[in-house]
């Protein structure tokens, strides 16, 4: 099994548990690799939601578990590339918000399959002709 990049929407099924084909994929996945990797941009969107709600336990929980994922950062060329999908989504009438580009961009910059269960969302990024694989644990 290879190294993947969990989007947030598959983060989330996970911390919710009720997704049996995401759960059952899941543990597959942290049994074979021992951790799960995400992006700082989905720290910011697991925040956001759990925040939003008024659930500051929920963020402190999992935040806690944090030391236990391998966490990606957004740097300057996973930027530059997240600016060019972006600007090309945007000029072609596709746009899909500012944080799906940069996570896209991160997993092509690492060569990492993107997990996620807005594969039509991301398929706008591969007919642009950029080289990022998906996963779809939801099915």
């Amino acid at each position: 099994m290879d190294k993947s990049l969990l989007d947030t929407d598959i983060l989330s099924e996970i911390i919710k548990g009720r997704d049996q084909n995401v759960l059952a994929k899941a543990a597959a996945y942290r049994a074979a690799l021992g951790l799960y990797t995400i992006t700082t941009l989905t720290v910011l969107e697991i925040v956001k939601g759990f925040h939003k709600v008024g659930r500051e336990d929920r963020i402190q929980q999992f935040l806690s578990g944090l030391p236990s994922a391998e966490l990606l950062t957004l740097d300057a060329h996973s930027a530059e590339i997240g600016g060019r999908i972006y600007a090309d989504l945007e000029r072609t009438g596709q746009p899909i918000g500012r944080v799906d580009p940069i996570i896209a961009a991160i997993a092509i910059l690492h060569n990492l399959t993107l997990v996620t269960g807005n594969v039509a969302h991301y398929q706008r990024i591969q007919a642009l002709g950029y080289a990022l694989r998906l996963d779809n644990w939801r099915v």
